[in-house]
């Protein structure tokens, strides 16, 4: 049984191989990625060990290519199905390669050639825009679930029945979703490495990560707070300002007009509000601040 769209919409059907290898039908709600760990489109012995799809970067115009082999809903050949164990090719998986690789030696190798390749655990943004492309396709019109294993172990401890991350029969068998070749019983591969699949997922599901907090540098000057020295009150300083405006930020401000440049009481007093707030105690909580609650209250550079 299929539903839905067979063909990836773009995809080139130069190397279709449906016509030799016949496969079976099924209702996809797998999708494994392998990588190619080559340069270019694979052979695949003339489509004897081809996937649903191939993944190909065009680095000049920074996305990847599409070819197409088997109808999504047909089984592909990149698996291996032992007689007599799990069904792995034919249990409603569609498989994807993505050229290039995930071994640091082959990675150092061809970095020193010169290649045009991606190491695909440190694949550019635009690589990891067209796997989330495709697995979007793949769930709105064929309901595969945007989820995936937690842990994508590096190669080459990736590799073998006992990599840590290999399923079982039992969880192979009720598994939906996408994986990788390292996930997948009576296989012993570890592609596609250590994929930054939490990334692909943010693409997939259209959301972008809130922006790292900006690396704060002190005030020139802040070592007198580092090493503990109390500034005397009336001390001028355009990171009394700073200070006080991210401690009204923090809901501590006890300012009557608002921070200025001169150290005043209120600074003094609300900084102290802000180490209590912190936890602190006693004699922790007092002026001058130390480098742990400096750190926290996030003063930019002035």
């Amino acid at each position: 049984m299929s539903t839905g769209p067979q063909r990836y919409p773009g995809a080139s059907t130069a190397y279709w191989y449906q016509n030799r290898f016949g496969g079976d039908l099924q209702e996809v709600n797998v999708v494994v990625l392998h990588t190619t760990e080559g340069t270019s489109l694979p052979s695949y012995g003339g489509g004897g060990s081809a996937p649903n799809l191939t993944l190909v970067p065009d680095f000049k115009a920074k996305r990847l290519k599409a070819y197409q082999h088997f109808d999504f809903d047909r089984s592909s050949r990149a698996l291996v199905n032992l007689r007599g164990g799990v069904e792995t090719n034919t249990l409603n998986v569609a498989q994807v390669e993505l050229v290039g690789t995930c071994d640091p030696k082959t990675h150092a190798k061809w970095k020193k050639a010169g290649y045009a390749y991606v190491y695909w655990p440190e694949a550019p943004e635009w690589a990891l825009q067209g796997v989330a492309d495709l697995l979007v396709w793949a769930h709105k019109n064929h309901g595969v679930p945007l989820t995936g294993p937690k842990t994508w172990k590096a190669y080459p401890a990736s590799y073998g029945s006992g990599n840590g991350v290999r399923m079982s029969f039992a969880q192979w068998n009720s598994y939906k979703g996408v994986c990788g070749h390292q996930h997948v019983p009576e296989n012993l591969h570890g592609d596609p490495g250590a994929l930054d699949f939490a990334r692909i997922l943010e693409l997939a599901k259209g959301e972008t990560p809130q922006p790292a907090h900006p690396t704060y540098e002190p005030y020139p000057g802040a070592s007198f707070f580092m090493k503990g020295s109390r500034p005397a009150l009336g001390k001028s300083s355009p990171v009394f300002t700073a200070m006080g405006k991210r401690l009204v930020a923090e809901g501590c401000g006890l300012y009557k007009v608002g921070p200025g440049p001169v150290l005043g009481q209120a600074d003094v007093d609300s900084y102290e509000k802000f180490q209590r707030m912190l936890g602190f105690t006693g004699s922790d909580a007092k002026w001058p601040p130390g480098p742990t609650s400096w750190a926290k209250l996030k003063v930019p550079k002035v």
